[in-house]
């Protein structure tokens, strides 16, 4: 029992663990906030625009059953204000903090021995021969 307890508390309070839990919870309080931004600061604007908030009472009866596309019309509208705020939001703190460029993505051939490095890399990781870092 006390090696039970002891792998569980090393498990629960290792390090990857805590920063996947810190992570999580400042995920959720971004979400909230980017949700409030879209829903109480954006679509009012939408609703300006168009003349209502949502378009929920967008309805259409076929054969007696009632297709509710303005339900989804809403909720379309909300995600894509939603997607485009957070990658406005994204690209805002990028510019911010510098990481613009960093981390740069992908493999590519190297020049010398044909094996795939990082697009970054400066010395092939196999025949450790310089190469020109491609930067997209």
């Amino acid at each position: 029992m006390r090696g039970l307890l002891t792998n569980f508390r090393n498990f629960a309070f290792s390090g990857s663990l805590v920063d996947l839990a810190v992570g999580l919870a400042i995920g959720a309080a971004f979400a909230t906030v980017v949700e409030s931004l879209v829903g109480d600061v954006i679509l009012p604007l939408v609703a300006a625009v168009f003349g209502q908030p949502d378009f929920d009472a967008l309805v259409l009866t076929v054969n007696g059953s009632q297709i509710r596309y303005g339900s989804f019309l809403t909720a379309f509208v909300s995600f894509v204000l939603l997607a485009v705020t957070i990658m406005f939001l994204v690209q805002a703190i990028r510019k911010a903090t510098g990481r613009e460029t960093a981390g740069a993505q992908g493999n590519r051939e190297c020049d010398h021995c044909k094996s795939f490095i990082p697009v970054d890399a400066s010395v092939c990781m196999f025949c450790t021969r310089d190469v020109e870092p491609v930067v997209p």
